[in-house]
């Protein structure tokens, strides 16, 4: 699923291999996402599911009921969720019910799907449910019941199904107009068509969209019309949660924080990893991933380790995401630091680069002029007052990829070095300086954006890496038993 630009360190594998913090070796998003939906081929119709790559559901339907995807055309879960939450998901506007009570599972037909609504359009297309008296008690730590007790809400989407003869028709028209020339969206731009109250008004807005081409709203209509008129079934699981983990801010608080998501999965503090031990009093732990980890070094709580060998007296401040590094030497990362290396191919070369910015810097945000730049913001700070302390200038060169789109994604920042160990060091260097406000120049590396460490990505090389730290780590703990068991 995507760019994964919120949480970069999935964009190079995607996020469907995001490592979780449990099992031995760890397990990855499609392992849980494929233990989670065990039951559902036996209870399927011949068809397509479709699920995001960072988020995950749990859900009970009670003993003997099962969700069955069996119904013509589109078959979507829904869950209860909160009106803001809603703005940020699809919102279904569900046929009227007669039930009173909440069951954890009801079969339910959908009027029409609304994509990242506002909260005045939910009230204004009906999606607003009023409390009905509860069922059943709801899953352990979950605050699903007092919202439905004392508060609105609506059905927010996650998977959804499309059965055979759509997927076919979807295929035929795909294969009539040969070449896409622009993104379509599976929820947005296929959801929005369904129902008997879809209108073909959501094919202009293009607020949501990543890149606007030319052909999208054409596009988006001609998908509308070969749509239109096919049911939207919806499995409501009343009794479920929805966990979101594709930002870096979701990502800390689920792996580290007091999250309902750590006891329920069973997520660990140190999973698979050579890491001294860590105080099981404090809420707030940090979390170390498949990582080999000095004795010397500290890890604030908040802050997630994965993939990664830090060496003596590296210290890695509070909510930083550090990722398939390598740092020999005495360091300090500062706090809401984010590092991840890649490997890189370039003309046939192994290389290394690091992007390396804050937590909460928005990589997303773009600009359509030079200068506009100055709207930029890395590690909080003005990026015009970055550019002058690594010494380089605004041009268009500055920037890969569209010039009409200038962002810290495609910004030409990263130093590219001949290893691992020093591609951390030298942008941990630019981060330093930039917190410090003292000067680092750039000026004698190539230098590479986000977006061109990703067409360089060398993935064996990368997994290679992640492989010979879960070897170290098998070895060191099978040296341990037999000297325990002596």
């Amino acid at each position: 699923g995507g760019y994964s630009q919120r949480l970069p360190s999935a964009s190079a594998l995607g996020k469907i291999f995001t490592a979780l913090p449990f099992g031995s070796p760890i397990y990855q998003m499609l392992e849980l996402k494929l233990a989670m939906y065990i039951d559902f081929p036996s209870h399927m119709n011949p068809g397509i599911l479709i699920s995001c790559a960072d988020d995950i559901e749990l859900y009970s339907t009670g003993d003997s009921e099962f969700i069955r995807f069996d119904k013509p055309g589109f078959t979507a879960l829904a869950h209860p969720s909160s009106l803001t939450i809603g703005t940020t998901h699809g919102v279904f506007v569900l046929e009227p019910f007669n039930h009173l009570e909440y069951r954890d599972l009801e079969y339910r037909s959908c009027h029409r799907f609304l994509h990242k609504p506002s909260i005045e359009e939910m009230y204004e297309f009906d999606a607003v449910c009023r409390p009905r008296k509860l069922f059943q008690q709801g899953f352990a730590g979950s605050d699903i019941p007092s919202l439905k007790l004392e508060a609105e809400y609506v059905y927010t989407d996650s998977l959804f199904y499309m059965d055979h003869s759509t997927a076919k028709k979807l295929l035929a028209f795909y294969e009539q107009i040969g070449t896409l020339h622009c993104e379509i969206d599976a929820y947005g731009d296929f959801l929005q068509a369904l129902g008997p109250g879809a209108t073909v008004e959501y094919t202009k807005n293009t607020l949501n969209v990543t890149k606007e081409e030319s052909e999208l709203v054409d596009m988006r209509q001609r998908i509308f019309h070969l749509l239109k008129g096919t049911p939207l079934n919806v499995v409501v699981l009343n009794n479920s949660k929805f966990y979101h983990i594709g930002t870096t801010e979701e990502y800390l608080f689920h792996f580290t924080g007091d999250s309902s998501l750590k006891s329920e999965l069973g997520l660990q503090s140190v999973a698979f990893s050579l890491f001294p031990s860590i105080s099981e009093c404090s809420t707030n732990k940090p979390c170390i991933i498949q990582s080999i980890l000095d004795s010397t070094c500290s890890v604030k709580p908040g802050s997630v380790v994965e993939y990664s060998r830090l060496g003596p007296d590296v210290s890695v401040g509070e909510n930083c995401i550090i990722s398939g590094a390598y740092i020999k030497t005495t360091a300090v990362l500062p706090a809401y630091s984010f590092v991840c290396s890649l490997s890189l191919k370039m003309n046939g070369h192994l290389k290394y680069s690091a992007m390396a910015c804050g937590v909460q810097d928005n990589l997303k945000k773009n600009v359509k002029t030079l200068s506009d730049v100055k709207l930029l913001q890395f590690f909080g700070v003005c990026l015009l007052s970055c550019l002058d302390i690594w010494n380089l200038k605004v041009t268009e060169e500055l920037f890969s990829g569209n010039k009409s789109c200038l962002s810290l994604w495609n910004a030409r920042i990263f130093p590219v070095c001949s290893s691992l160990s020093d591609s951390v060091t030298t942008s941990l260097k630019m981060l330093n300086a930039v917190q410090n406000k003292s000067t680092f120049s750039l000026n004698n590396y190539k230098l590479l954006s986000i977006e061109e460490m990703l067409f360089y990505k060398d993935v064996e090389d990368m997994i290679t890496y992640r492989e010979q730290i879960s070897l170290e780590i098998t070895m060191n703990r099978k040296q341990s038993d037999l000297e325990t068991s002596y």
